[in-house]
């Protein structure tokens, strides 16, 4: 029988394997990272291009230090194996910095620091995704090759939901709030009842 010197013992050597919050990588700048995201000479239109060249679309995520729901991005959907193979499956992933004042080259050729980057294209809050789909490459402006956002954090089967709206170019057929119904209506077809929250 075991002890509960034993018990203790061994919910301590439990817990001590699950990586927590304090293992997240976090970078110089304090954002949290990952080994797929694109390391990127930030030239937004060359991005794209590269992206297609390999049936790809391009993903620009905005964070910032600090960002709760950034944290909970990574922390939660990004740790979610469906959602981590097909994103990067499917799109290229380039990290900016709301704040930050890396020089990125925008769509139209101008370049901005990241902080007015994200002013320029309205981007007030992290994280906000941004998606362009493969087909937007040689694009002269990011408000032609943009194909949806996600402005703030998504739970993992909206966030993933998004990011297939955009791959299976479903947003050029219908709103994104249909494409959810219809997907909803589908799974309860198959008698699955999604988790949603």
């Amino acid at each position: 029988m075991p002890t509960r010197r034993h018990m203790i013992a061994g919910a301590l050597a439990l817990a001590a394997a699950r990586p927590s919050f304090a293992d997240a990588r976090v970078g110089d700048d304090g954002l949290h990272k990952q080994d797929w995201f694109l390391d990127s000479f930030l030239e937004l239109g060359d991005d794209l291009a590269t992206a297609a060249d390999q049936g790809k679309g391009l993903m620009v995520l905005f964070e910032q230090a600090g960002c709760p729901y950034c944290r909970e991005l990574h922390r939660v959907n990004f740790e979610r194996a469906e959602i981590v193979d097909y994103l990067t499956a499917r799109y290229d992933v380039v990290q900016l910095d709301l704040w930050g004042a890396r020089a990125v080259l925008d769509f139209d050729g101008q370049e901005l620091e990241e902080r007015a980057l994200a002013a320029k294209w309205g981007v007030n809050f992290t994280p906000t995704t941004v998606l362009f789909p493969a087909a937007a490459a040689g694009a002269e402006s990011a408000a032609q090759a943009e194909a949806f956002r996600l402005p703030g954090y998504l739970k993992p089967f909206h966030y993933l939901s998004a990011l297939e709206y955009v791959a299976e170019n479903e947003f050029r057929e219908q709103p994104f709030q249909r494409y959810l119904q219809d997907k909803f209506a589908a799974l309860r077809e198959q008698g699955i009842d999604p988790d949603v929250w």
